[in-house]
């Protein structure tokens, strides 16, 4: 469980200071990701029933009035200051998929490292609502981080195989996250997600 430490400031605000700039609650090692990797089901990805969107509720409400969203902009921020309904007005958050600085909490999307469709095609489509919902707003995994809309709306629903974070120095943290959600939730992987993941893996 993530507990949020809020301190009031005068004019009402309440002011939240993360001391760690690490973006996601950290994956499993790099000889244990290999390991997870070689035991992942390989298997033809379906989207049959479709994908749809509102198949995975967010965002839950995690502590007091700060739910998901709220919750994963506090911890991957700094100096982070938010008003008695938990909505962020102000802080510094640097982006670890591009490296980019921003100080705008409206500038910054919560990605699902896994994105939501890409689970859905790969076996979440068997789970229950509250799976799928419990999928969605995971802060103990390395599930979801903070980052630039404009990155987010470039990485869509692909895997690695088909995109990776613009910042190379971020690969082996990327790589490692994505088998660690992966294997927690037993979803399959494709064959060309196979090739791209032990490739990644095995720079690392």
């Amino acid at each position: 469980m993530i507990y949020v430490s809020l301190v009031t400031l005068s004019m009402g605000l309440l002011a939240v200071a993360q001391p760690l700039r690490r973006a996601l609650p950290a994956p499993v090692d790099v000889a244990t990701a290999k390991i997870y990797l070689s035991e992942l089901t390989v298997a033809v990805d379906s989207n049959v029933p479709a994908y749809a969107r509102d198949l995975f509720k967010t965002w839950d409400i995690i502590s007091g009035n700060c739910n998901t969203r709220e919750v994963v902009l506090i911890r991957d921020g700094t100096n982070v200051v938010t008003d008695s309904t938990c909505s962020v007005v102000s802080g510094n958050w640097v982006s670890p998929y591009d490296g980019l600085p921003t100080t705008l909490s409206s500038s910054l999307d919560i990605d699902h490292l896994v994105p939501l469709k890409e689970a859905w095609v790969s076996g979440a489509r068997n789970w229950t609502p509250a799976q799928r919902e419990a999928f969605a707003n995971d802060l103990t995994r390395p599930q979801l981080v903070a980052i630039t809309n404009t990155v987010n709306e470039s990485k869509g629903d692909r895997d690695p195989a088909l995109w990776m974070p613009p910042l190379a120095s971020f690969y082996c943290e990327y790589i490692q996250a994505w088998i660690t959600v992966k294997q927690f939730y037993s979803l399959t992987i494709d064959s060309a997600e196979q090739a791209a993941l032990t490739t990644f893996i095995n720079q690392c």
